[in-house]
């Protein structure tokens, strides 16, 4: 990252900067004699980088724990697999309902105080549902965090945007890469954890509160503020250093700052809404049910949480490197190929051998997930603009998350009425086809403002 942000001075030597420092573009000259501590603005940028990564971390456990847990959590509750199978489509629902409203939410109180809001929300509906008491209170404590989680999601690309926007391939990189190892931490981690505190699953599942809880602390210093974390002076102008087809100057400006952006206009825009939903149809399917297949299957129930969290944790290496390839290629349907042919071969071997290739099937499900950064990087990269990135975020996650709810549903009525997942999962693998179809039309070079300004 550092490489990314050199000056030239006709008197000095190039200089790099360090990772959170000042970028290209600041207009101010390198000292001859810099100072050993960094400047307020540098601390600023190393503290929102730390708030952006704590809360990337966040985004799943919630989801994911459950996964692992889902078993114990139906016997303890007294749910069939239909009602499991709602209950894993609860996130793409509050994703879908409360994702809308994050950029209203945003112009009222501001990305950084409706992040830290979203963490509190987490912490402490993680801490509730397991003692809420039945179903009901389960998934009401439940929406609590995906609460947080959805206005999340939809500001961290905002964020990225705004505050880094001469990096947007190595933020959306970092973030992506944190969320994804939060995601296989907390699937890797719950069963042996919960049998390390006693054996209960609500245990189990409460502790990830204690993750939210930190993820607060970088947030609230700009909240106490009352103001955006410092928007570095003339970093439109350095804007683009990784992609600079994709951003204009003004790209930093206050989202309210224009007219809305008739987002429904762009053909662009409804191939990402809909590829961002049927990756996330893929991927909730994989973090409710996949622990699930392997245990039919006669896999051990750590060893499959493992093999849940093997398939999370290519995330962790693939959300940094596919970031920055995407910005890198004028179109982005090739990688989305790639992705989607390892989701078709991971399906059919979970069919074939379930149990005898668990760890290729995971491997190659943790791969094809990865459609997940690649679509956050579309949307920086499909608008010119912060108004634009806003809007276009929020429409793609929100309508995404509305067409992703059916899929883990249906999977669990499938499951249940036919004995097997046979069925649930020839399901997957169709889905995995328009997939790649939108994918690539959502990777096409081009952007929504000039769509929508020649229509």
């Amino acid at each position: 990252m550092a490489r990314e942000e050199t000056r030239t001075s006709t008197s000095t030597p190039i200089r790099r900067t360090p990772p959170g420092g000042p970028a290209a573009g600041d207009g101010a000259h390198p000292s001859p004699h810099p100072s050993p501590h960094p400047s307020p603005r540098a601390w600023t940028a190393r503290l929102l980088m730390a708030g952006i990564v704590l809360a990337a971390l966040n985004l799943r456990p919630a989801i994911t724990s459950l996964g692992a847990l889902l078993e114990e959590v139906r016997d303890g509750l007294g749910m069939s697999a239909g009602l499991a199978g709602l209950l894993t489509s609860v996130p793409p629902l509050c994703f879908a309902v409360f994702g809308i409203t994050a950029p209203r939410l945003a112009r009222r109180f501001g990305p950084a105080a409706v992040v830290c809001a979203g963490m509190a929300a987490i912490a402490a509906g993680l801490a509730i549902r397991p003692y809420a008491g039945g179903t009901a209170g389960f998934v009401a404590a439940s929406a609590l965090a995906l609460m947080g989680i959805a206005v999340s999601n939809v500001l961290m690309p905002v964020i990225v945007k705004r505050h880094f926007p001469d990096r947007v391939g190595s933020m959306t990189g970092l973030y992506s890469m944190a969320l994804a190892l939060g995601t296989s931490t907390a699937a890797a981690v719950t069963v042996p954890m919960t049998d390390a505190l006693g054996g209960s699953w609500r245990t189990g599942l409460a502790v990830w509160a204690g993750l939210a809880a930190a993820a607060l602390l970088p947030w609230l210093p700009f909240v106490r503020r009352g103001r955006e974390p410092g928007t570095r002076a003339g970093a439109g102008a350095g804007a683009g250093a990784e992609n600079p087809a994709r951003t204009a100057p003004g790209a930093t400006e206050d989202p309210a700052a224009r007219p809305p952006l008739p987002i429904t206009r762009s053909r662009t825009a409804w191939a990402l809404a809909v590829f961002f939903g049927l990756q996330a149809t893929a991927a909730y399917i994989t973090m409710g049910w996949m622990a699930q297949i392997f245990r039919d299957a006669g896999v051990p129930a750590a060893t499959a949480g493992l093999l849940l969290a093997v398939t999370m944790v290519m995330g962790v290496p693939l959300s940094f490197v596919i970031p920055r390839l995407a910005t890198r290629l004028p179109r982005q349907g090739p990688i989305v190929v790639v992705l989607g042919v390892c989701g078709l071969a991971g399906y059919a071997g979970l069919y074939l051998a379930p149990a005898a290739g668990a760890w290729a099937w995971a491997l190659l499900l943790g791969i094809s997930n990865c459609a997940f950064p690649l679509a956050l990087t579309m949307v920086g990269m499909r608008a010119r603009t912060g108004a634009g990135v806003v809007r276009l975020s929020a429409f793609a996650q929100s309508t995404g998350y509305l067409i992703s709810i059916p899929g883990p549903l249906l999977v669990g009525v499938l499951y249940q009425h036919s004995g097997g997942w046979g069925l649930p999962l020839a399901l997957m693998a169709a889905l995995m086809i328009p997939q790649t179809v939108v994918g690539v039309l959502a990777g096409r070079d081009r952007t929504v403002e000039d769509e929508t300004a020649a229509r």
